[in-house]
This record gives C-alpha cells, structure tokens and sequence, in this order.
C-alpha cells in the first residue's frame, strides 16, 4: 500500500501538490498522467525517497520513503525519463554490479529480458544508441524483481517493436507482490495495460479509479451529433467521438486520450463524478 496524506510540496514558490491524499493498492500497474508540471516526476521522485514533503506525508511498502531505509530502497527501482549510464561499463558489468543490491535480482532473468529487446549485454554503454540504453535499464530494473516499480515515460525513444515487447514484459512480470508506477504521456503506448488510472491536476487529484469504474461511470463513442452534457467531444470519421457520463450503464471501450481531455476540460465535474 502507497499512503499520501496531506502531502503539500513546492519547489521554492512554486506550489506542486497541496494537501493532496489518495492510496495506491499493491499489485497494481499504475498509470500516472497529467500535463507537463503537474507533478507526475516529483510523486514518482518522493515515492522513491528521493524528494521530501514539506508538510504531509507519504509511506510506501509500510516505510517513510525519506528515511531511506536499505530495506526499503532495495525493494524500489525508479527509471527516470532521462538518466546516467556509466559510459565505459559493459551492460552485462553494470547489471552484476548493481543488481547486488537487490536482493531479488537474477541474472538469467536479466538476460533474457535483453535478448527480447536485442540488446547486447556485452556492448559498452557508449555504444548504445538513447533507446538501446533504456532497453537495457528497463530490463535490468524488472529483472531486479522489486517490489515498488517507478518509470518515468518508459516508452519515451523505443521503436514500435520495443514498446511492444515493454508491455508483454510487465504484463509478465505483474504479481501482487509487486506494483507498478508508470508516469507517460504516451498514453497509447500504454492502453491496455494500465489499470487503475490517476491523472494528476496541478495541486490536486482529479481521479485514482479502476478502468472498471471508470466504464462504469463514463461511456465513449461515436454519436451522430455532439449530445447535451458531453464531458468531451471531437470529430471522427463518421460523427463525433464523445465522452458522456453513463446513465443508461453502457459498456465501452475507454479511450485513454479523450478521458484524459475530459478530465481537463471538466475539472470540478470530473472530481464530482468521481465523488474526489
């Protein structure tokens, strides 16, 4: 279980979250969305203990994330969107010499988890290309078989094929042992394996709900003409894509963009919907 209570946290005078509180179950694979600055790094960066609050709190895994226990912080891996990889090091040196300090990490699973995305572990560093890189942090961090899993924008500069194989990974990988973070922007990469959804408004929680509850309670389709109420609408080949509360108890396919965009453009309604 992650607890945020209270959290209010600011970069001098810039105000990040204020009395922000929600929960995150464990063995979840989490997608964290919002607009640039809304807080998506910094959450993912205070949940690592590697940001304070200022007032409030949060606790993950049963610890203070800013007391930076070693027993907490090797159940954590965090992918940041951009990162340091020591250049002259050989992929296959780098993952024997960090994953010591996970005690789950294992090597074979390492290993294979390279080979899906054809990175050559015997390569240095240096020799990568951004994207081979983060194939190659991505599979150790998995391999690493922590508890607490935090990426920032994974699918960031992976081709097709790779975001492919990134979602057949985690998919894999999910146990309710373990919980997944995953901050993106990118939200197609990503649609049919996130669950539940939090989008993040500045200072605020707009929703933390399960796609389950999210189709229970909005219905996504295609109308001839845009309908009295729609929380979001935009033209479609055949009429108009609209995102409408769902009073008749439809069943739809929920499209992650234009839930997204309803949230933005119906803030109070949206929170209200949701009883946030």
């Amino acid at each position: 279980m992650i607890t945020i209570n209270d959290l209010k946290f600011s970069y001098g005078r810039k105000v990040v979250f204020e009395n922000i509180s929600f929960k995150m179950e464990l063995g979840k694979i989490y997608g964290l969305l919002g607009e640039n600055g809304a807080g998506k790094t910094t959450l993912l960066r205070i949940i690592a203990g590697l940001l304070f609050p200022n007032e409030g709190s949060c606790t993950a895994l049963g610890a203070d994330p800013s007391k930076r226990w070693p027993s907490f912080l090797q159940e954590v891996f965090y992918l940041p969107e951009e990162f340091g990889a020591p250049h002259n090091t050989r992929v296959e040196r780098f993952a024997k010499n960090t994953g010591c300090f996970y005690p789950s990490f294992n090597m074979d699973s390492f290993c294979e988890y390279a080979k899906v995305f054809d990175v050559d572990i015997t390569s240095r560093f240096t020799e990568l290309s951004f994207g081979q890189k983060k194939k190659a942090m991505l599979a150790f961090g998995i391999a690493t078989n922590a508890k607490l899993m935090l990426f920032d924008e994974p699918t960031n500069g992976l081709d097709i094929p790779s975001k492919t194989q990134f979602r057949k990974l985690i998919a894999q990988a999910a146990s309710n042992e373990r919980t997944f973070i995953i901050s993106t922007h990118q939200v197609r990469d990503l649609e049919n394996l996130i669950d539940p959804i939090i989008i993040l408004d500045y200072r605020d929680v707009l929703l933390n709900h399960s796609i389950k509850d999210i189709s229970e309670k909005l219905c996504f389709g295609i109308r001839e003409q845009v309908p009295d109420g729609a929380l979001y609408s935009e033209p479609a080949l055949n009429g108009v894509y609209t995102v409408e509360e769902n009073a008749d108890g439809k069943e739809s396919r929920i499209n992650m963009e234009h839930l997204f965009n309803a949230a933005m453009a119906n803030k109070a309604r949206f929170k209200k919907i949701f009883n946030l």
